[in-house]
Order: structure tokens, then sequence, then C-alpha cells
């Protein structure tokens, strides 16, 4: 679904993170972990195409194009924005309707299917500034919802969320990677990622490392910084 060509990510302004070759196949379930300042969070960025690669390249099947749900970090999500809980639930419709698209009464339902999908019903007329941290974030997963994108890239998605919010959340994701949807997630939880994504890509100053969430966990040999072009999926 994604490939990446001796894809280096960073900020021009600062040194390279680090660079990968590599695929994230159709379907897949990915865990991106790291120490802090790693560049998960950038790499996904440029994954999102939010951010440019320094050098290399990557390429994205063409069912994803231009069709990718992204979620941001709650942190970097400005909730004393003048919108109400539908409102940013239909934001998601975006992709399909365009910005000048009908918002008509099916995408309206829809949207609100979504929100009794998150368990948020009730809250279709609040503003988001009034919500919590774990009610936002279940927000953002019914958007996400509606968008029905082929690709989900989840930058820390549980973080600051509470433990029920955590499992309906997961529970959301397998239904959606149950459809064929490909999912990537930075994570820092070592036991969600074992006992939910079978794939990790690990990034290290070390060197990073890319595959079954077994072998990465249970391996104490990291790659070389020469191996960082070279890292390869396990699929």
């Amino acid at each position: 679904m994604i490939t990446l060509h001796n894809l280096t990510f960073g900020y021009a302004s600062s040194s390279p993170l680090g660079t990968l070759s590599g695929c994230f196949s159709a379907g897949s379930l990915t865990a991106i972990v790291g120490e802090n300042g790693s560049g998960k969070s950038t790499l996904l960025k440029t994954l999102a195409g939010l951010i440019p690669p320094l050098a290399g390249s990557l390429t994205r099947d063409r069912s994803a194009l231009p069709r990718i749900g992204y979620l941001p970090q709650l942190s970097e999500f400005d909730r004393q924005f003048p919108l109400s809980v539908l409102d940013l639930v239909l934001m998601g419709s975006l992709p399909q309707r365009g910005l000048f698209g009908d918002l008509n009464s099916v995408w309206r339902r829809n949207a609100q299917a979504a929100l009794e999908a998150v368990a948020m019903a009730g809250f279709a007329a609040r503003p988001i500034s009034h919500l919590s941290g774990g009610q936002l974030q279940r927000v953002l997963f019914a958007r996400l919802l509606l968008a029905d994108t082929p690709v989900l890239l989840l930058d820390e998605p549980f973080t600051g969320v509470d433990e029920e919010t955590t499992q309906a959340l997961l529970t959301l994701i397998h239904h959606r990677h149950q459809q064929g949807c490909t999912v990537l997630a930075v994570l820092h939880d070592r036991a969600i990622v074992e006992h939910h994504f079978p794939l990790v890509l690990q990034l290290s100053t070390a060197g990073h490392r890319w595959g079954a969430t077994h072998d990465i966990f249970t391996s104490t040999v990291p790659a070389s910084r020469s191996d960082q072009a070279r890292v390869r999926a396990v699929v």
C-alpha cells in the first residue's frame, strides 16, 4: 500500500532522523515504536504527505490516493476552534464529496452513525471545547470512520485517554483492519503493541528494525547504521 525508496525523513532545518526502504503491505497492521526523538511522528507526517521527504521517495497504491486518514496527537489539536461535535465528524466527508460538495442528509445520517459507533451520539450538538481528552479522541475516530479511507495513520491514539476509551478505540481499529484497512500507529505502550499489532517498525539512533512484533521484541541485536537504508518489512 505504501512503499519507501531510500526515504530520508526529518526537517530541513535539522539533521535527518533516518532512512528507510521497504513497504507497508495492503491490509497490514503496524506499530511504529522507538525512544523519544527517534522521529516516529515525523515519519508518520511524511507518510501522510504533510512534510516532504528530505531524500528518496515514497509511492502509494492507486487505491490509497489521495484518501489517507490521519489522526494527529491530541496535543496538536485546537479544541478552542468553534465547531460542534457533529461538524467535526462531518469534516471526514471532505475527501469524498470535495470542498464544495453537497453536505446532504445522507452524510449527516452517516456522521450520526459514526458517533454512535464511538458511543458519542448524544454529544452531536456540543462544542468540541467542552469535551474531555477521551471524548475528543472518540470524536476524531468517528471522523475517520466517516472518511472510510483505505489507510489510517494514527499518532499516539491512546495517549491521554482512559482505559475504557483505549479498549473502545482498539476495537474500532481491529474492525477497520478486518475490513482490509491498512493501519499504522505510533505507540508507546509495549503491552498494546504485543497484543494487538503483528508488525513493528522500531526507530532508533542505533539502527531501524522492521518486522514481526515477536521477532523485534525478542531480538536484542539492533541493526547497524549501515543497515538503515536496507530495512525491509516482514509481512
